[in-house]
């Protein structure tokens, strides 16, 4: 019996696509280019499942690839000084910046699959994964008491259009920035959003 979309929880729909992805990314990194069948074989799903979340294995294994290739948080940040938040966060995009300069065409097909997706319809299911929220809470855990938890929440999600692939289309394609001119206006754009962040709220 086909499985009702439309009935499984927000969580559990992101935690599906997640375990397909890190499915992909344990098949790759033992050298094999597996097949969608593989995948979800390794992900304990069926292959009809692991069709509504990817439109097929090349879209899953570009999106799987990022996977491997992201910064993660524990290399990141467990030097354990003690930083600021901004010196954390710029330390974050510049690993982030350095991978999507060097995974260019595979985040732009991603962007293109998820685009697509989103022109036929919203749907059910995501669309993307989302890599970046987790690192820059994890940037910013240490901090967190400096910030009200509106603040802290508006500052994440800030910080997520400044950090990521869209910044680069946007630095690269539509301003033709080069790419030293992009890094220093990110870096001075997380600045600005921290020290808005942390600036008491109106009275009023």
């Amino acid at each position: 019996m086909a499985e009702d979309v439309t009935t499984i929880p927000s969580n559990q729909k992101k935690r599906t696509r997640k375990d397909l992805l890190q499915a992909a990314s344990r098949l790759m990194k033992q050298g094999k280019k597996p097949s969608l069948e593989e995948i979800a074989e390794e992900a304990l799903v069926s292959r009809a499942t692991a069709y509504r979340y990817f439109p097929g294995v090349e879209a899953l294994l570009i999106e799987a690839s990022v996977d491997v290739a992201m910064p993660r948080a524990e290399d990141l940040f467990s030097n354990g000084l003690h930083e600021d938040p901004v010196t954390r966060l710029q330390r974050l995009d510049s690993a982030v910046h350095d991978m999507v300069l060097a995974n260019e065409m595979p985040l732009r097909m991603m962007l293109i699959h998820s685009m697509e997706r989103n022109v036929r319809g919203p749907g059910d299911l995501p669309a993307r994964q989302n890599r970046r929220t987790p690192l820059i809470e994890a940037a910013l855990a240490p901090f967190r008491e400096e910030f009200t938890p509106t603040a802290l929440k508006r500052l994440t999600r800030a910080l997520a259009v400044v950090i990521g692939t869209e910044s680069m289309v946007a630095t690269k394609d539509v301003l033709q920035m080069p790419d030293p001119e992009a890094r220093k206006m990110k870096q001075w754009m997380i600045r600005a959003l921290v020290e808005a962040a942390r600036k008491p709220p109106p009275r009023g």
